[in-house]
């Protein structure tokens, strides 16, 4: 069963626990079945290769390990604070999606 995410493929995120806590980048790939990502440049792993016709030289590749999805946030693009994400529909009918920042998130509020 497929999960919904609030990350997408491209979003710039931070990481919120873990070993690569604090640290921010661009969203590479989004496993929904697992509900993790990657994330360029964090988490990364080793693996070691053995020598092979398409590879002669073998050797050491690194590459991004998953992230739990649920330990990123969002980035706004405009103003780059991290914040949740929400849902409003456009001009078009469509829902488009934006990031609830502190100043957003209290204007958004019903009282």
């Amino acid at each position: 069963m497929q999960k919904k995410t609030h990350i997408k493929k491209g979003d710039m995120v931070k990481v919120l626990a873990g070993e690569a806590r604090s640290k921010q980048g661009r969203v590479l790939e989004v496993d929904r079945t697992h509900g993790t990502a990657l994330v360029e440049g964090l988490r990364i792993n080793k693996k070691h290769s053995k020598p092979t016709t398409a590879a002669p030289q073998g050797g050491i590749l690194e590459k991004e390990g998953p992230i739990h999805i649920s330990n990123l946030m969002l980035i706004d693009a405009k103003t780059g604070e991290p914040g949740r994400v929400g849902r409003k529909a456009g001009k078009d009918g469509k829902l488009e999606r934006f990031v609830k920042t502190g100043d957003s998130a209290k204007t958004t509020k019903k009282k």
